[in-house]
């Protein structure tokens, strides 16, 4: 019985969703591109001496983030799958391709 508990727990965590973590620094995503399972979280974290800002617009999903400071952190989830432009508002040369599958 016991083992049957330990193996639906683990069970149940293998489809979790996972958090990613990209840095932005030097006025550019560390990478330009990162593909995820759908559900996953994209942690953002502002490494740079200036403010930075997240923001996707497409059919499928709209963020815009308030300004972010320096050591700032901004959370995005991606529920749906498809290829996601992330910008920012005060860099717009700073591009990050998410594809969601």
């Amino acid at each position: 019985m016991a083992l049957f508990l330990v193996l639906a727990f683990v069970a149940s965590f293998a489809g979790a969703a996972a958090v990613h973590r990209i840095a932005q620094k030097g006025r550019t995503f560390a990478q330009s591109e990162i593909t995820i399972p759908r559900g996953d979280t994209i942690l953002f974290t502002n490494e740079d001496e200036y403010l930075h800002q997240i923001y996707v617009d497409s059919k499928d999903m709209s963020v815009d983030s308030p300004e972010q400071a320096q050591g700032q952190t901004i959370e995005v989830n991606f529920p749906r799958p498809g290829t996601f432009p992330v910008r920012c508002h005060i860099h717009p040369k700073m591009l990050l391709t998410v594809r969601v599958e």
